[in-house]
């Protein structure tokens, strides 16, 4: 038990030195980030469109997920509504891309806007801003992905670079590390003139229709590309407009923790997670070493949440309801929150009109607040699939403590563990229920969690 303890003490010395060695090189001294972490101070709560309408979303279907979540979410906390990828293809397909034939629409200095077709607001010229405009006049803010590089056409048809005097967009291009996925874009030599320009010009058409997120796709796996991240840094930076960069996807590799912390405000930390209880064991065992980075605006991304009505026109498999049980779907939802990521829905939030219980999970304002109040999470213990990991609210000073049986084997009784966490008597509330804790063990089933305060 005294072991126990001061390894937890260790592991919150460890994320406390962690949020003060973000703002300081021991080298250069104090190291100013510019203002991109007061954008993002507690983790984003939003909404993505990408588990239910993968790369064939329209307007009308983003209109109806901000609608209902002004009605329904905005009170609990939930604010971003963001546009997923290729949302500037007018012929791309659900269940994959169309990479025979897309049409591509992109301006004239070789910069991709909305497909009119799908996106009609964005007609002569417009781009997001009407869709923008529409999204925050509900109280709420916008965003859209995008793939890193400059695309292949227009490298194709030497396109001008704005900001230039007769650079084009075959200058700055380079098929080293392209993309292998999807194969839109071509990748941007950072030391060829006319880089930083391209980035600065897209980062200010963004900024130009009222974008208050961005997430940035193919940056950190199989390749971190660090210099395409600083450009991006910069750019955003030098719009003056407080755009939280999120980069996509994983697994961003531990050993650039420092660099993507210092860079952005989200990085995701695997690859996409699905309505799988794999994806979500997966993602639980590599959190283990992100906990020193969670916090001080910039945050470790467990990717989306695969809940509710997903793949509607998704990627993987045909419209459905989430495949997790009730208990893996409170598990997800208790991780993401203890853990201090980045909520974003990615299910159809109109169809939660006709799901009470999927509507009741993510506004549970108890549950909620551990996400946005806690800090300095640790894992207590974690052995033979029997996992504990508390935080302290930094407002009332409460400590959460979220116990979770990851076998398949159950029912099984997990401790409380009162001296690792200092302690002394129990008074628990668990928070999904509302039920006051007696004991110091909780049973719990498979796949099964419980989510506690503790005074």
């Amino acid at each position: 038990m005294f072991m126990k303890k001061i390894l937890a003490l260790i592991c919150a010395a460890a994320a406390l030195a962690a949020c003060i060695n973000r703002n300081h090189n021991t080298e250069t001294g104090p190291v100013l980030k510019g203002d991109f972490t007061d954008w993002a101070q507690t983790p984003p709560m939003g909404w993505n469109s990408w588990d239910c309408y993968g790369p064939t979303v329209v307007e009308e279907e983003v209109r109806a997920n901000a609608d209902f979540m002004a009605k329904n979410l905005k009170k609990f906390g939930w604010e971003y509504v963001i546009v997923d990828i290729r949302w500037f293809v007018a012929n791309d397909k659900a269940g994959g891309y169309n990479e025979d034939d897309p049409i591509y629409s992109l301006d004239e200095y070789g910069r991709y806007i909305p497909a009119v077709n799908r996106f009609p607001s964005s007609a002569d010229g417009a781009g997001f801003k009407p869709l923008s405009d529409y999204v925050h006049s509900l109280g709420l803010k916008f965003g859209i992905h995008i793939m890193r590089g400059v695309p292949c056409k227009a490298v194709e048809q030497k396109l001008p670079i704005l900001g230039t005097d007769g650079i084009t967009a075959d200058m700055i291009y380079s098929e080293r590390d392209r993309c292998r996925w999807l194969r839109d874009n071509y990748t941007i030599e950072a030391d060829r003139p006319g880089a930083q320009e391209y980035y600065n010009s897209i980062l200010e058409l963004y900024a130009s229709w009222g974008v208050d997120y961005i997430k940035v796709d193919d940056l950190s796996a199989p390749v971190y590309h660090e210099h395409e991240i600083d450009m991006i840094r910069k750019a955003i930076d030098a719009t003056g407009r407080p755009i939280v960069l999120s980069t996509s996807p994983g697994e961003t590799p531990v050993a650039a923790a420092k660099h993507v912390d210092s860079h952005a405000n989200a990085w995701r930390m695997v690859n996409d997670v699905w309505d799988r209880w794999q994806d979500v064991t997966h993602l639980i065992k590599v959190a283990r070493d992100w906990y020193p980075y969670i916090g001080e605006g910039t945050w470790p991304d467990a990717d989306m949440l695969p809940l509710g009505r997903i793949s509607i026109r998704g990627e993987r498999g045909a419209d459905r309801d989430t495949r997790l049980t009730p208990d893996e779907q409170r598990t997800l939802m208790t991780f993401w929150c203890i853990f201090r990521s980045p909520l974003m829905y990615g299910g159809d939030l109109p169809s939660l009109a006709d799901d009470p219980q999927g509507l009741a999970m993510i506004t549970n304002e108890a549950v909620l607040k551990v996400n946005q109040q806690g800090s300095m999470p640790f894992e207590v213990y974690n052995k033979d699939g029997k996992l504990a990991v508390s935080s302290f609210d930094s407002v009332t000073g409460h400590t959460y403590l979220a116990l979770f049986n990851l076998t398949d084997e159950g029912p099984l009784d997990l401790e409380i563990p009162l001296e690792e966490l200092n302690l002394k008597r129990l008074r628990a509330t668990e928070l999904w229920s509302g039920k006051k804790i007696s004991g110091k063990t909780v049973t719990l089933a498979p796949h099964a969690c419980a989510l506690l305060e503790l005074r």
